[in-house]
């Protein structure tokens, strides 16, 4: 490492340290080693740097990231003093940690929401299924954006699981609104649209409704039919006056912008 690199995160205004941060980061993107190697130095030790380094500096984890920073991302997760947690959590999905779990789990209780985001959103990228428990009552979360990063996060893990914990949440809401629930659940296509068709013949409007969502959402012509019967046919209303029919019909033009989207990146 180039100790010029390292005194230049540590001494002077702090805005001339996170300009140098910036243009470290810049030169790691472009593959220079020294760079990446005081950043890495940052976050090792990271008690003698400046919070807002650290928290810029694992935004961008992916660039200059590597093993050896296992030990004190993990350390800095349940570091509660130096009150980086969500950044850290950041950086534990940025490299793929898995070691990390328990620590995020602890996380979903944290204080501060950012910390409880982050925690989330690490739990999703890392994919571990034994988290599935505890991330299902957030589904009901009285914080609607913490509803949404959960059944997201259900998505991302998958599993038998995830989608029992998902689909009770779409029988039986307790929300009325739950596009987050129908997007997670068009994760698991396509073994769950026919159950989603099932689900679009449901005497529950609101259940027909968010089917509709969910089947768009799939990208997949197996929902087609399902979706052309209810645009044509279903004059049902939910409980915030949404048109199932207008659901169908903005399902189809989902669906199709997703195969389009696929095509477009296959050719």
């Amino acid at each position: 490492m180039n100790p010029a690199d390292a005194r230049r995160l540590k001494d002077g205004e702090l805005e001339t340290r996170e300009e140098n941060l910036r243009l470290l980061l810049a030169r790691a993107g472009d593959g220079d080693i020294f760079a990446e190697e005081a950043l890495r130095a940052l976050v090792r030790d990271y008690p003698d740097y400046h919070r807002s380094l650290y928290s810029r500096a694992l935004n961008r984890a992916e660039v200059f990231g590597d093993d050896t920073l296992k030990a004190p991302l993990l350390a800095s997760l349940g570091d509660s003093r130096y009150n980086c947690q969500a950044w850290a959590a950041m950086g534990c999905a940025a490299l793929g940690f898995r070691e990390a779990v328990p620590g995020l789990v602890a996380m979903l209780d944290h204080s501060q929401q950012m910390a409880r985001d982050q925690a989330v959103i690490a739990l999703g990228t890392l994919g571990d299924e034994s988290v599935v428990p505890a991330l299902t009552p957030l589904l009901h979360d009285s914080i609607a954006g913490m509803r949404e990063r959960a059944a997201e996060a259900l998505g991302m893990i998958g599993g038998d699981a995830a989608l029992a914990a998902l689909w009770d949440e779409f029988e039986n809401r307790k929300y009325f609104r739950i596009g987050y629930i129908a997007s997670a659940l068009s994760q698991f296509a396509p073994d769950v649209i026919p159950r989603l068709c099932a689900a679009a013949e449901s005497g529950d409007p609101d259940q027909r409704y968010w089917a509709a969502v969910a089947l768009g959402s799939t990208g997949d012509d197996r929902a087609v039919p399902t979706l052309e019967r209810l645009m044509a046919n279903d004059r049902g209303s939910t409980v915030f006056d949404g048109m199932v029919s207008v659901a169908a019909k903005k399902g189809l033009r989902t669906l199709r912008r997703i195969q389009a989207a696929i095509a477009a990146r296959e050719s």
